[in-house]
């Protein structure tokens, strides 16, 4: 008799081995799955910079915007010169001049106006700079940033 108890409580010591080790791998699997798994980036929202107003964001159909470009909230360019969202586009054709427009530029309805959508070649760089005024009868401002 005691050596059948003997005989099943070292059965059972073994079989509890086992379990808490196939355990172990299960969890260290899930484990080294979730630090393998790539996660989206959340939207960079340009309300919260200190110089840009709260602002309604372009529309993300907004017209003319090539399919793959990326959206930034500021851009700086190789001679120095920046563009960040909010500022307006009087400030923009002064800074980077008119020369620097290329192709047709796309107007669209917006909530208080006009969107205007510009293509930009300047220092090398090609980008589009979406414009929209913030609040009824203002001024339009850089609304979204694209990089193409």
């Amino acid at each position: 008799m005691e050596a059948t108890h003997q005989r099943f409580t070292s059965i059972l010591e073994w079989a509890l081995a086992v379990g808490f080790i196939a355990a172990l791998l299960v969890v260290g699997s899930l484990a080294v799955r979730e630090f393998r798994t790539v996660s989206a980036l959340p939207a960079v929202s340009a309300a919260g910079s200190s110089n840009a107003p709260a602002a309604v964001p372009a529309s993300a159909t907004s017209v003319g915007v090539p399919p793959r470009a990326i959206s930034i909230p500021m851009l700086l360019l190789s001679d120095g010169n920046e563009v960040r969202v909010g500022e307006t586009i009087s400030a923009i054709v002064a800074r980077l001049g008119q020369h620097a427009i290329v192709g047709k530029q796309a107007i669209e309805r917006a909530v208080h106006g006009q969107r205007v959508t510009r293509f930009y070649d300047h220092a090398g760089t090609n980008f589009v700079l979406v414009f929209e005024p913030f609040e009824a009868n203002a001024e339009p401002r850089v609304a979204a940033i694209y990089l193409q």
